[in-house]
This record gives C-alpha cells, structure tokens and sequence, in this order.
C-alpha cells in the first residue's frame, strides 16, 4: 500500500506524526545504530537474537546511505568495534555517504 494512499485514511493529525516521523527519520536511525552497538556487544555470540541484530545493523546504516562498500565491510567482519566507530563517524559528521537518489 503506497503512503498516498495511506495517507487518505490518517486525519490530519496522524498525517501530521507521519510526516514528522519521515522528517526525523535519520536522528532516529542514529539513535537506533547506536543502541544496535550496545545490544551487539551484549548479545550471546552465534546466537538467533545476535544474527538479527546484525541485519538490522545492515538494513539501518543502508537507509542511512552509508556507503555501500564501508556497509559490507562492517557485515562481513562482525566486529561491534568496527560498528561503533561507524556511529562514532555518524555523530561526528565525518562519515561518506551514498548520494541521495532521485
């Protein structure tokens, strides 16, 4: 179902949350990257949960535009201290990203 489409059925107001979700969608990407790293390095390692936590590392820094190359990188060697400073390049605005699509 396309947000145009959705959007018919919110009222103004939930139409209102949506848009400021979509606006703040990057803040809150950091904000879940970051706590990624903490749930990472307490997670049971091989575990179920720790696998999931790792996709949804991957699929984050993706909509983050992180650069693609650095993305898998980061995936292939599993390495929360690699994740952090990632966050870390995020906070500080030094991080490449992938240019925004059209």
């Amino acid at each position: 179902m396309g947000l145009n489409v959705m959007a018919k059925d919110l009222s103004a107001y939930q139409q209102k949350i949506v848009s400021r979700y979509y606006d703040n969608r990057d803040q809150i990407d950091d904000q879940r990257l970051s706590e990624l790293v903490t749930s990472i390095y307490l997670a049971k390692p091989g575990s179920k949960q720790m696998d999931k936590l790792w996709i949804s590392a991957g699929e984050t820094m993706e909509r983050l535009r992180v650069i693609s190359s650095r993305v898998q990188h980061v995936m292939e060697k599993r390495d929360p201290a690699i994740l952090a400073e990632v966050v870390k390049e995020l906070q500080n605005g030094t991080l490449k990203r992938e240019p925004v699509k059209k």
